[in-house]
Parts: structure tokens; sequence; C-alpha cells
């Protein structure tokens, strides 16, 4: 009974972890697909300086920094605290070996508390500095994702061979996500990276979904066998179905944003309009200001 309650527990948190990360890149395909269509030299255009902008701060807050705050603390309470059991215990401190307890639970924890500092770090950057800094946004969720790739190293230790197989597999999506991540910090307006990006967190997300399906609650009512050469070998043909569902969705994303963007610019009579920041009060120097510091905010962001 214990072991089904964990593993209710294990598919859940799999799903919701799954579920965020395919929102996020969802997100990224349709703001990636916007700026490739306006001719953006950056993929989020910086918000002006602080002292310049209205008394609400939750409109500059962008939806990734969102969905990773909430995902984070109820991933974090969900490992520790699922309904009836108390996974908290780092140490058995009755026991004069001191044996660590619970390494699941906190191999996940440490993952989506880094996902959370995160989140932080970017409601730090866009609500309460001076003057945004996305170096430091792209830096911090970096170092989520390269912790997590430490920790999923972690994970397969003292897994079967099915566990090790999906396992590994992920690693493959999330070291080119955190990858792409550093090369952004130094270089951050590069298209393809834009693309490699949202392509890969779509791949993250919806191959997270199909492990969750293949380790708990597979689709054809019978568990995956581990040692079944056959279907470990599925597993990296499934792996690669992913990889191509997450090009055809993006794709798809880019359609629908390409058909929204030309229709608009013949509503307004700019067939090809391109994309200009608005602007901001009706004072002709105040915008000339503003146009000036997102031109510098291009070189150094």
């Amino acid at each position: 009974m214990a072991l089904t309650w964990s593993h209710a527990t294990e598919e859940e948190s799999g799903q919701l972890a799954g579920l965020a990360i395919y929102f996020v890149g969802l997100y990224y395909a349709v703001t990636v697909s916007q700026a490739l269509l306006r001719g953006q030299k950056l993929l989020f255009l910086p918000l002006p300086p602080r002292n310049k902008q209205g008394q609400r701060w939750w409109p500059r807050v962008r939806v990734e920094g969102i969905v990773k705050m909430a995902a984070g603390v109820t991933l974090i309470l969900g490992e520790f605290f699922p309904p009836g059991t108390n996974r908290f215990a780092l140490m058995d401190w009755e026991d004069p070996r001191r044996p660590f307890q619970n390494h699941s639970s906190w191999q996940h924890a440490t993952i989506f508390g880094f996902f959370l500092f995160s989140a932080l770090v970017d409601l730090t950057s866009q609500v309460w500095l001076a003057q945004q800094s996305m170096k430091l946004e792209r830096a911090a969720t970096a170092l989520a994702l390269l912790v997590t790739l430490l920790e999923m190293i972690a994970h397969l230790e003292h897994k079967n061979a099915l566990e090790i197989r999906v396992h590994a597999l992920l690693l493959l999506p999330v070291f080119l996500l955190a990858l792409v991540f550093i090369i952004e910090v130094w270089v951050p307006g590069q298209p393809p990276l834009w693309v490699l990006k949202a392509w890969l967190t779509l791949w993250s997300g919806s191959w997270m979904l199909q492990m969750t399906s293949i380790l708990y609650a597979p689709l054809s009512g019978q568990p995956w066998r581990a040692d079944s050469p056959s279907d470990l070998a599925f597993v990296t043909t499934f792996f690669c179905w992913h990889l191509g569902l997450g090009a055809v969705v993006l794709a798809a994303i880019y359609g629908l944003c390409s058909l929204c963007h030309h229709r608009r610019s013949s509503w307004v009579g700019f067939p090809a309009a391109k994309y200009q920041p608005c602007p901001i009060g009706d004072r002709s120097g105040e915008l000339e200001e503003l146009r000036a510091e997102v031109v510098l905010q291009d070189g150094d962001v």
C-alpha cells in the first residue's frame, strides 16, 4: 500500500512538473514566433527603468517567472508533505550511523528549489532593481538547469534499467537547454537560439509527461518490463518521436502567429509593418530618451 501511494505521489509530481515545463515551452514558442515576425533584436524587450514605470508591479513580471514560482512551491510541498506522510527528515537521528533518508524527495526538492530561486531572481530583476538585468535572469535559469542535470545523474543510482533509460534520455534536452541559456547570457540576440530554446523546452516537457506514463500509468494497462530489450528499445523510439512532436508544435504555433500577424497588418493598412516599442507618455523628449535606452540595452543586455 505504501509503495502504491508513493508511486501515485511520484506520478502527480512528474505530471505537474511536465505540464509546467510544457506550458513554458508553449509560452516560448508564441513569444519567439512573435519576435521573429516583428523583426525584434531581442526576444524580450527590456523594461524601462524603474523610475519610469507605473505603480503596478505585476504587469512587469513575465509568465515564465510566475509558472516557475507557482510550480516550485507546489512541487516542493508535494515532495516533502504528500497527504498523510512526512518526508522532510534528512537523517535518521535514532540510528548511530545517521543514515540519510528520503533521498529521492530531497533530490527532487533541490531541483524545484533552484527553479524557485530562479523565479525569485526574475521577480527581483523585473520589479525591484533600478534597471532590469536580463543577464542575471538567464544565469539563474542556467544554474537551475545545471543543478537539474547533476541531480538527475545522481537520481540514476539504484534504479532498474527502464528507469535509468527514461531518466538518462531526459539528460540530453536538459543539457542542451542549459547550454543555450549559458550562451544567451553573453550573446542574447540570436534568433536560432530562441527557436532552439522553445523547441528544447517543449521536448523536455512532453518527454517528462511520457516518463510518468511509462513508469507509473502505462496507456496499455500493462507495466513496462525493465528486463525486456524490446521495451527498452521502444523507449528510445518514443523519445525520438517527442523530438519531432516538439518541432511540429513549434511550426504550428509559428504558422498561427504568422497568420494573425499578417491579418492584423492588413487591418491597419501596413502589410509590411515592423514592430516598434509603444510610446510611454505624450512628451516627445521622454519618448526619444526611452528609445535611446532601448538601443543601449540591445548592445549591453
